[in-house]
């Protein structure tokens, strides 16, 4: 499973796909992300078609692990090339990475 830590991340260029559930993402999330929760991918996927095929995609969720699960399977259905986000939106944040909230007024958290 190709995996990079958050650090890692290009600063330029970076194809995010989050894959957390629609309160996670509301609470905060990476400005540019697309958000597809992980069970919604299948139905969803002529989404990710419209996505630059020249980098890879970047995956994330929480802390990892749903986001493996959704790189494996893109990889393997060969829609993009995935790479997981070794330690999710926690790592994000704990980087000093950008968030937005969805709630007007609200501090962005990561559920």
């Amino acid at each position: 499973m190709p995996t990079a830590s958050v650090s890692d991340l290009p600063s330029d260029g970076l194809v995010l796909l989050d894959v957390r559930e629609p309160d996670e993402w509301a609470a905060g999330h990476a400005p540019e992300a697309l958000h597809i929760p992980l069970g919604d991918l299948p139905a969803r996927i002529d989404e990710l078609s419209e996505l630059p095929d020249d980098r890879p995609v970047y995956v994330v969720c929480r802390t990892g692990g749903r986001s493996a699960r959704a790189a494996a399977w893109l990889n393997q259905a060969g829609v993009v090339e995935a790479i997981n986000v070794a330690g999710g939106m926690k790592s994000w944040h704990t980087e000093g990475r950008a968030l937005v909230s969805e709630h007007e007024g609200a501090e962005p958290e990561v559920l």
